[in-house]
């Protein structure tokens, strides 16, 4: 019973997809989509199970998100896996969240390869567990070529962390000369951050429903696009990901600029 009850929710979530992209502009799809996956912990609460269970099934959504990245083309999908601040969670989650993104990235490389989708880690990747580290640094290197989808994983990673860190890259310049004060500017600063040759992204999408931004690329989402979902992430599917995208194509991005309306 199980087993047929999954197969029929498969069946409807497959239908579900196609006509959220049925709705879709394929003209107008942005190239930088950015993810934060909220409310694993709050999904396993309510199952009565073990945190690392709800990570767990919020890895089913990224796969799925990252099969819809494919679907349209889009070339950039960033996705909050472990903040900078999450060191502070209790020491078995963090530990068994390290092993898990291990276990997941060895299991799925295979066809991250194949689909030519280069894996790519945002953050301080030094201050990760050795184990876990290397399996990041196997994967990138591996996946390096590829152009069709960046994941790019943001590990270890902090907003405020990565501009102080620029920053502190842009002082060592000043200092030893090869940069001249005057010089640092927007422009520099962006230049020194953890991926500078990744545009900004178009579009945020949060699950859970919670309205912050939670120290997620705070320079790069200056003007970007935000989309709640009120929906958990392991319950995160490709049809509201087409939903969501399709919420971005109704919005009127002004990059600060006054419209006719105004």
């Amino acid at each position: 019973m199980a087993k047929t009850d999954g197969i029929l929710r498969s069946g409807i979530e497959k239908l579900r997809a196609e006509i959220a992209l049925k709705k879709l502009d394929r003209e107008r799809i942005p190239a930088h989509v950015a993810v934060i996956m909220d409310g694993n912990g709050r999904w396993a609460k309510r199952r009565g199970l073990p945190r690392i269970d709800g990570h767990k099934a919020g890895a089913d959504s990224l796969r799925s998100v990252v099969i819809g990245c494919t679907d349209l083309a889009i070339r950039y999908l960033t996705a909050y896996t472990f903040s900078s601040e999450n060191w502070q969670r209790p020491t078995d989650e963090v530990s068994g969240l390290m092993e898990l993104f291990r276990e997941q990235l060895e299991r799925e490389i295979d066809e991250l390869d194949g689909e030519r989708i280069r894996v790519r880690v945002l953050g301080r990747l030094d201050e990760v567990p050795a184990e876990t580290r290397a399996s990041f640094e196997s994967a990138m290197e591996r996946t390096a070529h590829h152009e069709r989808l960046q994941l790019i994983l943001a590990l270890n990673y902090g907003g405020r962390l990565e501009i102080a860190d620029a920053a502190r890259r842009l002082a060592q310049e000043a200092v030893s000369g090869s940069r001249t004060v005057e010089s640092i500017d927007a422009d520099a600063v962006a230049s020194r951050l953890y991926a500078p040759d990744v545009p900004d992204p178009d579009l945020v999408i949060r699950t859970g429903g919670n309205l912050r931004i939670s120290n997620y690329l705070l320079w790069q989402s200056a003007y970007a696009e935000m989309c709640v979902v009120e929906k958990l992430w392991p319950d995160f599917r490709r049809s509201d990901f087409f939903r969501a995208l399709t919420e971005f194509q109704h919005r009127e991005r002004r990059f600060g600029r006054l419209t006719s309306e105004d």
